[in-house]
């Protein structure tokens, strides 16, 4: 391992170096002396107190700076992981490097830390120009990129140091506008969107001090390699004129070549446990039936009390069926995938971060670009069918030296594919079948209170309908009666006997109609209660129209009386008093509205009585739904 070099050994070794090669006809810039290290706010180094352990390398071990270890103890960092205890001793020494971990193993940090330690440590003379950037980070996704633009905030949260991520898929504008705004010190892109930067010439590269290329072995696979030669080119010669990182998860010829290219004289690390998967994170498999898979996973989420799990699928529309199943069973549960668009994206990574979200459901592309902490659990509900990418879902969680779970469901379809994981892991994976609480049917309370709704309803169509058959049988019969008992056998009423069948036979046509309305409309009576009575004429009518007008008005003005009624009405005129109180009483009898008063005040009065009685009826029915509603919601829940 190389020694860490004192402030005038890095100084004069650059020097010599520029001397001896210049980049692209530009001369290097040079730097001041270290600048002085003050945490700020008179924190000291001494108050982040951290135990000195054998085996194990701290963070106050390598001179950084107060600021830098004022946010090293602000993100509760105490020890090193092992990329970090390897990578940063040459990273702080100026040396090239190439090293191979595993995602969550603590490398952002690794070279973040090297990165702002040299901005710092030399900071540049006069002017600067606001874009031109003095370390560059080029990552192969967006969720990656802005991962890493966020953690190197947080680690320059008391530096005077601007992060400004160029990612596609993302306001351009607003992206110029930043890189406009002041000096940038660390930019982070993804190659596509930085290649638009450069090629409108918004940025300028040839002042770049460090490079790094984070997972170079994915830039390789998803085609981004001929724009990062471009980018490339466009920054200072490799070795004394900048500094390379290349970090990637396997060291393939591909990625060996380039290292070759991009580096010189680099620094191998190799950081690789004895297995490819992390030994924090707990592996096993459920053996189950493709039809107990759902239920074994909402049972597992509920009964463990699951807060941040990634559960991945294979198919985009399979997600996207899983993720809405989840949430219409109350789970807070997002989908993450290639079709959602970026903000909406970046908004549930934040939500899930925040808590918000419990369970994000994605595909394997867009999985890999979720760098959060504290994910507990990843699950496998399909078996990748590629055993590498398996090794990237469970790199979801047990990240930085945290501890979780992987769990898979395999069944008859997929479980063909373990032997496979298991060779590309090292690791014999613990298949076990699931307890039976786990994979109990999801939905027997539920029927159970759903059919005891439905009886329910049942029950008070069936007593709407009755109440309604009620209502006009007994209109009908007392009408009879009364116009028979109305009628008297002189020639005069004989005569206004024949007009009262006819208004009788019209009140019965009409009774008859709204009994079948009644009926048409009981199941909305169980909702609306009371509804199956219409409400009463609201205009008063003379004594000789009222038969004929009350009909019509008791019916909500929905049919219109018969011209032969209206004749008749009016041919009756100089019939006697009598008759015409009969034939009052007989219509009256007739009606299913409330009875008829012999003045205009007498009928508003039995019409505000009607509505009253309506209102009431109405609020029951509205009480008794509510009630209804409560107990199916509380079956639910239980």
């Amino acid at each position: 391992m190389d020694p860490i070099l004192s402030t005038e050994e890095k100084q004069t070794a650059s020097a010599n170096s520029s001397e001896q090669k210049p980049g692209k006809g530009r001369p290097r810039r040079r730097r001041r002396s270290r600048k002085p290290r003050d945490g700020g706010n008179n924190w000291t180094p001494q108050s982040f107190d951290v135990a000195i352990a054998e085996g194990k390398r701290r963070f106050h071990d390598f001179g950084l700076p107060d600021v830098l270890m004022r946010a090293i103890a602000d993100l509760k960092f105490e020890y090193c992981t092992p990329i970090q205890a390897a990578t940063i001793p040459h990273a702080l020494n100026g040396r090239d490097l190439i090293g191979k971990a595993q995602t969550g193993t603590g490398k952002t940090a690794a070279f973040l830390i090297g990165i702002i330690t040299d901005l710092l440590d030399f900071p540049l003379p006069g002017e600067r120009r606001k874009n031109e950037p003095r370390a560059l980070i080029i990552a192969p996704t967006r969720e990656l990129a802005l991962q890493i633009a966020s953690d190197a905030e947080g680690l320059s949260a008391h530096a005077d140091l601007s992060v400004v991520s160029l990612v596609g898929g993302m306001d351009y504008e607003r992206q110029r506008k930043a890189l406009a705004a002041k000096p940038v010190d660390i930019l982070v892109a993804t190659p596509g969107r930085l290649i638009d930067f450069v090629r409108s010439k918004e940025v300028d590269l040839y002042q770049v001090e460090v490079l790094v290329l984070d997972e170079a072995d994915r830039m390789l696979s998803m085609g981004f390699i001929p724009d990062v030669r471009t980018i490339i080119r466009q920054t200072p010669r490799k070795g004394a004129d900048r500094q390379t990182l290349l970090y990637s998860a396997t060291f393939t010829d591909d990625v060996m070549r380039l290292a070759e290219q991009w580096t010189q004289d680099p620094v191998t690390i190799e950081i690789e446990s004895e297995h490819k998967t992390t030994d924090n994170v707990a592996q096993k498999v459920f053996l189950v039936s493709s039809n107990e898979k759902y239920q074994l996973l909402r049972n597992y989420l509920r009964i463990n009390g699951i807060e941040r799990a990634i559960v991945f699928g294979n198919r985009r529309h399979e997600t996207r069926a899983l993720a809405d199943r989840l949430s219409k069973d109350g789970i807070k549960a997002a989908l993450m995938s290639g079709e959602i668009p970026q903000n909406k994206r970046l908004r549930t990574l934040e939500d899930f971060r925040n808590g918000k979200i419990e369970v994000l459901v994605a595909t394997d592309v867009a999985g890999r670009g979720i760098h959060i902490d504290g994910v507990t659990h990843v699950i496998n509900y399909q078996l990748p069918e590629d055993a590498d990418d398996y090794v990237h879902r469970i790199g979801r969680t047990g990240r930085a030296g945290a501890t979780g779970t992987s769990i898979c469901f395999a069944c008859e379809d997929d479980s063909f594919l373990i032997p496979d994981i298991e060779k590309e892991t090292g690791v014999k994976l613990e298949c076990i079948h699931p307890d039976a609480e786990l994979v109990k049917p999801l939905d027997a309370a539920a029927k159970a209170a759903k059919g005891k709704a439905a009886d329910k309803a049942s029950e008070q169509e069936l007593e709407a309908t009755e109440q309604a058959g009620d209502s006009f049988d007994e209109a009908v019969i007392e009408a009879e009666q009364k116009s028979s008992d109305s009628v008297q056998p002189t020639e005069a009423a004989a005569t206004e006997e024949t007009g009262e069948e006819e208004q009788v036979a019209a009140a019965t046509s009409i009774g008859e109609a709204k009994a079948s309305e009644l009926l048409q409309s009981a199941p909305e009576a169980v909702a609306d209660s009371g509804e199956a009575v219409a409400a009463p004429a609201e205009d008063t009518v003379s004594d000789e129209a009222a038969p004929v007008e009350m009909l019509a008005q008791s019916d909500e003005r929905a049919l219109e009386p018969a011209p032969a009624q209206v004749a008749e009405a009016k041919s009756n005129d100089d019939a006697d008093t009598a008759a015409d109180a009969d034939k009052a009483e007989a219509a009256e009898v007739v009606s299913v509205s409330a009875p008829a008063a012999d003045s205009a005040e007498q009928a508003e009065q039995a019409e505000q009585a009607e509505q009253a009685e309506q209102a009431e009826q109405a609020e029951q029915a509205e009480q008794a739904e509510q009630a209804e509603q409560a107990e199916t919601t509380e079956n639910k829940v239980s």
